[in-house]
């Protein structure tokens, strides 16, 4: 099994030179004590935070930290001890003229014993996704929703027993992680030469910045932290919201893990059929509301974007009939949410134009004709082939900001204007059940003497 620190993290004596680098007996260090991977998915950028404890000597201490075949940002790496800062120092790092990816670096310690160390460094190649599983109920008026988080590791390096915390919200770095880490090392190479590094280095400052920010973000949750079931806490951290993931996972390399974020019933919500043709075409869609706020039992974070499937009870014993898949956008606290599962084939919904006709033609001075009046008589056919009452919206554009309507008394749709040229019916079509709206449209073409 392959462990990146527990095999790369080396103690030596002290005088050792780089001459006699191969030649050194090689004493390894314990296994990581715990392990923190927090997971900046909008940078493929993750912030790995180790702790271990060292058998160090008092005066110096030599250690090698490698990072050959993994996508380390060997920028970015740090070893401290919180617990003795002013005790424990790092005073150079060296990289081995002939070896690839790997640096010595020396630290000077006042006392000699176990000293528990932090390292941190960047990786990048292990990323995050959302998924969502949606259970209707029978009367398709409550959702009850699942959230998971699904981790893919193709970093490099295998991670044992390691709590995962992952960061919604767009971060701004200037240098790629991956890019970083296939240099030959982190500053001037081996030999004394400077090799030609990245334009993007040229803000190196700026980077260690971020850096130092996302890494100040971090200390406010403690690795110390108790954990209990498995579960997600999620704290708003500035512009980033954080998903800390209790328990801890293993996350071998070129594996992924789906691990349950939430899980909420009775979500109130609003299914609706809408007709637009501007919007779907001749096709009715079937769509589903509801909003990230605390009166649908939501609200307390913001909602990832990433892929939902959603089902339907069926019966009492529990059996689920497939609705269908959509993919969803980051969805913030308080806003709705619209759920397009595509064309509805149960419920259907037919313009029919009946008739047209024009009259009261206007003529400008040259006798030529001006304007006129359109009239047209609609018949707007729905059926409901579903087991259960459905709403339904008609949407109609006119295309003409002057018009006139006069609607069927029959109709038991409710009208509304929505705007200069729009209009909307509204109506719940009971199970197995057919209905017509009817209207007749008038609309006011060409230059007119009188708009109405």
């Amino acid at each position: 099994m392959r462990h990146f620190i527990s095999t790369a993290l080396l103690i030596f004596g002290l005088g050792i030179s780089n001459s006699s680098y191969a030649k050194i007996d090689l004493v390894t260090v314990p296994d990581r004590d715990k392990t923190q991977l927090t997971i900046y998915n909008s940078a493929d950028l993750t912030l790995v935070r180790e702790q271990r404890t060292l058998t160090l000597k008092k005066g110096l201490n030599r250690l090698e930290f490698g990072w050959e075949n993994t996508l380390i940002d060997p920028t970015s790496v740090q070893l401290r001890a919180p617990r003795h800062a002013a005790q424990v120092r790092l005073l150079e790092v060296s990289y081995p003229k002939g070896v690839k990816g790997s640096a010595i670096w020396t630290i000077e310690s006042d006392i000699a014993g176990p000293v528990p160390v932090e390292i941190t460094f960047f990786t990048s190649g292990i990323s995050w996704h959302a998924f969502y599983m949606g259970t209707l109920s029978k009367d398709e008026q409550h959702l009850q929703l699942q959230g998971y988080v699904t981790i893919r590791n193709y970093s490099g390096e295998d991670y044992q027993n390691a709590s995962t915390r992952v960061i919604v919200g767009k971060i701004h770095l200037l240098d790629e992680i991956a890019a970083l880490a296939r240099r030959d090392a982190p500053y001037n190479r081996p030999d004394g030469t400077i090799g030609r590094l990245p334009m993007t280095l040229a803000s190196g400052a700026m980077k260690r910045k971020a850096y130092r920010e996302m890494d100040k973000a971090e200390e406010r949750l403690s690795m110390n932290d108790a954990v209990a079931a498995k579960s997600i806490i999620k704290e708003g951290l500035s512009e980033y919201f954080l998903y800390t993931i209790e328990g801890t996972e293993n996350i071998p390399n070129h594996w992924g893990k789906r691990l349950p974020s939430f899980n909420i019933k009775n979500i109130p919500i609003r299914n609706l059929y809408r007709f637009e043709v501007e919007r779907y075409g001749n096709a009715t869609h079937r769509l589903i509301y509801f909003r990230n706020d605390k009166k649908h039992q939501l609200g307390k974070e913001p909602l990832p974007g990433g892929k939902m499937k959603i089902f339907r009870e069926i019966d009492s014993e529990g059996h689920l009939a497939y609705t269908g898949q959509v993919h969803t956008k980051y969805i913030p606290v308080n806003q709705e949410i619209e759920l397009d599962f595509g064309q509805a084939r149960e419920v259907k919904v037919e313009p029919v134009l009946m008739s047209e006709k024009t009259e009261n033609y206007q003529f400008n001075s040259k006798g030529n004709i001006a304007g006129f009046d359109r009239i047209q008589e609609w018949e707007i056919k729905l059926e409901n082939n579903r087991d259960i009452p459905v709403d339904i919206e008609v949407w109609r554009h006119f295309h003409n900001a002057y018009w006139d309507i006069d609607n069927s008394v029959d109709n038991k749709g409710k009208f509304k204007k929505i705007d200069i040229d729009s209009v909307k019916y509204t109506i719940e079509l009971p199970p197995y059940s057919k209905t017509t709206l009817a209207y007749v449209l008038t609309k006011y073409e060409g230059e007119r003497q009188n708009r109405r």
